[in-house]
């Protein structure tokens, strides 16, 4: 006899700012938590920091009573800052992202001409994550599924009966992520995206952003069947060859993120700032005609 797999508590925060959904997952048997995917607020025009959306799932948390045992990212993210350092020194957990996160740091480390101690190894997160490692949380058990395409980087976390899956794939109506970033590929993202899709039907599925196509309600959570039937880019009976066409034309015509100068440099530490300089001040770096 089979038994269904545990169900873990999941609360969406959505970012209007950003289009970015931070989740808080709990296993209500033991008060063990998660939170994925936090958000440090950037105005790009004032280069100011906040931690509103952050601060909002840091009194949730508190508010229900959890230990947070794990903070994770999904990838480096290009289009906002990561909040997790700001999380970790409020409610402690070990942070931890997919283990090619290296690739993605020596590939910006050259990019932006950063520091020479700056160690392009994973080592600022607590943790990296293999492909198919195990862990738990509560008594959930959680797998994690290397799903690279749109990053090198990129994981997908399988708790229980729910599986977080980044930028790899959005809402139905909205399709995949894109591919043009350094060490992004099309082909890859395809079986990735299969992968996922390999899952049970009735697993719940949460996307990372939502950009609201048609200005309709923002929205998060799908499921592997949903996104089989209907998702605008890669639903059953398409084909690699035809995803790979699709994807590519699409990303030829994207501009780049508003925050991907800013948001890498800080996601790439684990959600910490560049250290500041003599005068106190922090910086980050701007390159000209690279992106």
């Amino acid at each position: 006899m089979s038994f269904p797999p545990p169900r873990p508590d999941v609360e969406g925060f959505h970012d209007p700012e950003t289009g970015t959904i931070t989740y808080l997952v709990t296993d209500k048997a033991t008060l063990r938590a998660a939170i994925i995917d936090p958000v440090l607020d950037f105005d790009p025009k004032s280069a100011r920091t906040a931690t509103r959306s952050a601060d909002t799932v840091i009194a949730r948390a508190r508010a229900a009573g959890v230990t947070v045992d794990h903070l994770l990212e999904t990838h480096v993210h290009a289009d906002h800052l990561s909040g997790m350092a700001h999380v970790k020194r409020a409610l402690g957990g070990a942070s931890g992202i997919g283990a090619e996160i290296d690739a993605v740091q020596r590939a910006f480390r050259e990019i932006f001409g950063l520091e020479r101690d700056f160690h392009a190894d994973g080592s600022q997160f607590d943790h990296v994550f293999a492909d198919g490692e195990l862990f738990a949380l509560g008594t959930i058990p959680v797998r994690v599924l290397h799903t690279p395409g749109h990053t090198p980087a990129c994981v997908s976390y399988l708790i229980g009966d729910a599986v977080f899956v980044g930028d790899t794939l959005f809402m139905p109506d909205s399709g995949t992520a894109r591919c043009d970033f350094p060490g992004g590929d099309a082909a890859t993202l395809y079986r990735s995206i299969r992968r996922l899709l390999a899952l049970p039907g009735v697993t719940r599925m949460f996307i990372c952003h939502d950009y609201r196509p048609g200005g309709r309600d923002a929205a998060w959570e799908t499921t592997v069947a949903e996104q089989r039937a209907h998702n605008i880019h890669v639903h059953d009976g398409i084909d690699a060859a035809a995803f790979v066409a699709l994807r590519t034309a699409r990303d030829r015509t994207l501009s780049m993120p508003v925050l991907i100068i800013p948001a890498v440099q800080v996601n790439i530490r684990a959600g910490e700032l560049p250290a500041p300089e003599a005068n106190g001040v922090r910086y980050l770096r701007v390159p000209l005609d690279v992106l």
